[in-house]
């Protein structure tokens, strides 16, 4: 069983994706940046843009009947290496004591304002 879980933002209709899937015992979250859900702003600091990504990946997790907690698998894209430090302590609040798996990549991201985007696979309890 497969189901998509949008978030309305307009790139998920223009590229052809969607911000999560849930396939078997699995979600699947899109990489997602920091833009700002409710503005579209994309703030400067890469701690704001942390905390926006963070937050759109929790309601899709919870759209899908998981949370953090329930995540195996994260992957940190990130266009400069001093950027990653300043979000450890979000990331640390985040996934708390059940630590996933992960990958941090450097690399340019689609638009210059953009300083990080995360992608995340969770497992469902079942």
């Amino acid at each position: 069983m497969r189901r998509s879980i949008l978030s309305g933002a307009p790139w998920e209709s223009m590229v052809g994706y969607a911000r999560a899937v849930v396939s078997g015992p699995f979600v699947f979250v899109s990489g997602t940046v920091g833009r700002d859900p409710v503005t579209g702003a994309m703030p400067e600091a890469v701690e704001d843009q942390c905390s926006n990504a963070l937050a759109i990946i929790a309601a899709a997790l919870a759209e899908a009947g998981a949370g953090f907690a329930d995540v195996v698998r994260v992957t940190y894209y990130l266009t400069e290496r001093a950027d990653f430090e300043p979000c450890w302590a979000q990331l640390r609040a985040a996934f708390g004591a059940n630590p996933p798996a992960s990958t941090v990549v450097f690399a340019a991201l689609l638009d210059p304002a953009m300083k990080i985007e995360i992608e995340v696979t969770a497992h469902l309890a079942g």
